[in-house]
């Protein structure tokens, strides 16, 4: 083969490798959680989060968690949750929402939005994408201990709940069978005596919770941080 035809195949694989990339790039910035992810980056370059702090990854139940270091004020929380995210895009987002932080210890809240995306994700599909997520933590992270937040009953998912209970059993089992894990059950504790949702701790949209909620989680969670 002659050096020319060398030197061409050289450059294209070059401008094959540059359009990858510049793809790749351009894609993200359509994501719908883009912008949420520059904000982390903005925030982090002001003030660096503290290293060796409890992170909270997933969707917008911890997103809204606002005060969340006032429920927990003995330990460093970092909260990187966004948007109405599913468990691929805390995949995708992983390099940004993760690893830069070198966490103690790993909370996620996610696979809700997963369920409610559409009526053909199945509880075995949030399974297996919580089985991605963990796998690529392990990975980079493997003696991280991370903690499971149950899905939530809320009010306005109603027809998700059994979809939400076999999938909760599903990582639950899963968990157990792991080291340095913990599956937090907040699904259960989020009823009355009589079997009833307890609405007066949800929004008016009846997905999102009020400071009444947040209350129940510290509660729950409180016992599984690590100091």
């Amino acid at each position: 083969m002659n050096k020319k035809l060398l030197l061409l195949r050289s450059k294209i694989c070059v401008l094959l490798i540059g359009f990858i990339c510049l793809n790749g790039e351009v894609s993200a910035q359509y994501s719908p959680f883009y912008k949420e992810i520059q904000a982390f980056k903005k925030l982090d370059s002001i003030k660096p989060p503290t290293k060796n702090a409890i992170l909270l990854i997933g969707s917008s139940s911890f997103k809204n968690w606002v005060d969340v270091q006032d429920y927990f004020p003995l330990f460093p929380i970092v909260n990187r949750g966004f948007g109405g995210s599913t468990l691929p895009d805390v995949i995708r987002f992983a390099d940004d929402v993760i690893f830069p932080y070198e966490p103690k210890q790993i909370l996620i809240y996610c696979g809700e939005n997963d369920l409610a995306s559409a009526d053909s994700v199945t509880a075995t599909i949030v399974f297996n994408r919580f089985k991605q997520l963990f796998q690529i933590i392990r990975d980079r992270l493997p003696k991280v201990p991370i903690a499971y937040i149950s899905m939530k009953p809320s009010p306005s998912r109603e027809r998700l709940w059994p979809k939400m209970i076999e999938g909760n059993s599903l990582i639950k089992n899963y968990l157990k069978k792991k080291r340095n894990t913990a599956f937090i059950d907040v699904y259960s504790k989020m009823f009355d005596s009589n079997g009833e949702v307890l609405k007066d701790i949800f929004l008016k949209d009846k997905l999102h919770m009020n400071s009444k909620g947040y209350a129940i989680w510290q509660k729950i969670i409180a016992p599984y941080l690590l100091n």
